[in-house]
């Protein structure tokens, strides 16, 4: 795909502000959970995780060489991962009471699979041998 590349650099840097968007609103605690803050930080800080992981899939995407196209697909599978993982963690009904899904969960699962997929997708051109 022709610009797979940068539609990929586009969603590492959509993973990243998405971060800092509302994932969560728990009613009983009447506060918005985002990706560097949770209640006495129960559920960790995965913006972090995130920030250094899409940094990482920047830099691969835009090198263009195969080792880094076959890095960048182990750090875009290991993205997707933690992101399926971060949904349920955040998304996690306690004590009969659920909280609300916000538009950063959202926008953040979608940017971690579109990574993924443009990781599968590299644009680099294959020399053939001749023999």
């Amino acid at each position: 795909m022709k610009y797979s590349q940068w539609i990929g650099v586009a969603a590492a840097v959509v993973l990243v502000i998405s971060c800092f968007m509302s994932w969560t609103y728990y009613p009983d605690l009447d506060k918005t959970f985002n990706g560097f803050f949770s209640e006495g930080n129960n559920y960790g800080k995965p913006g972090k995780v995130f920030t250094v992981l899409a940094a990482v899939s920047v830099v691969f995407f835009l090198i263009p060489r195969i080792w880094a196209k076959r890095w960048n697909l182990l750090i875009g599978a290991l993205i997707a991962a933690f992101a399926i993982k971060t949904y349920i963690v955040f998304t996690s009904c306690y004590r009969g009471l659920c909280p609300s899904k916000l538009a950063g969960l959202w926008i953040m699962l979608v940017s971690a699979a579109t990574l993924l997929i443009m990781t599968l997708l590299p644009d680099l051109k294959v020399v053939e041998d001749k023999k």
